[in-house]
């Protein structure tokens, strides 16, 4: 390959990161939809605050905690993701900026959402146990495996990333 081709080639693909954007936007754009649908539980939550129970306002509860998880997670996922792949983030001093971004590297976002899944698997799962609604014991279990497929793949993920990417991370992190 020549080297103008070469050159062109090399610009081509690091300017492809570009590409990403727009995928970082709609994760973001559904920070949108979170938020929406927390705002109509909380308000659902009061209209019948003196007709519900102890547990369905715990299973509320836990629908909100579930929605904010998946939304740390968007953030999370989004701001990284671009810090890493796209475009460094100049903040101002003006601006606050997440003390942990840009620290993470990909593993560790990896790992970062590996355990907020088992999170959102967990709250699924008291969900069903503690929701009024019979539940058949196979549908139970199936739910148990897959959170604990879950618990098992964030472990071997965490140990994995321990082994072979430790030693390239500074103390700390």
């Amino acid at each position: 390959m020549s080297n103008s081709l070469e050159t062109r080639f090399e610009r081509l693909l690091l300017a492809s990161r570009w590409l990403l954007v727009p995928l970082y936007l709609v994760v973001l754009l559904m920070l949108l939809a979170f938020a929406w649908k927390a705002t109509l539980e909380l308000v659902h939550i009061f209209q019948n605050l003196l007709s519900i129970t102890e547990s369905e306002l715990v299973l509320a509860a836990l629908s909100l905690i579930d929605l904010a998880l998946v939304g740390d997670l968007a953030v999370m996922v989004a701001l990284s993701g671009y810090e890493t792949m796209v475009s460094r983030i100049d903040a101002t001093p003006e601006q606050e900026k997440p003390n942990w971004l840009g620290k993470y590297d990909s593993g560790t976002i990896k790992l970062k959402v590996a355990s907020s899944l088992v999170a959102i698997s967990a709250i699924h799962l008291l969900k069903t146990y503690l929701s009024s609604v019979e539940v058949p014991l196979d549908r139970l279990m199936v739910m148990t495996g897959v959170h604990l497929a879950f618990v098992v793949s964030a472990l071997i993920l965490a140990y994995v990333d321990k082994i072979a990417f430790a030693s390239h991370r500074e103390p700390g992190h």
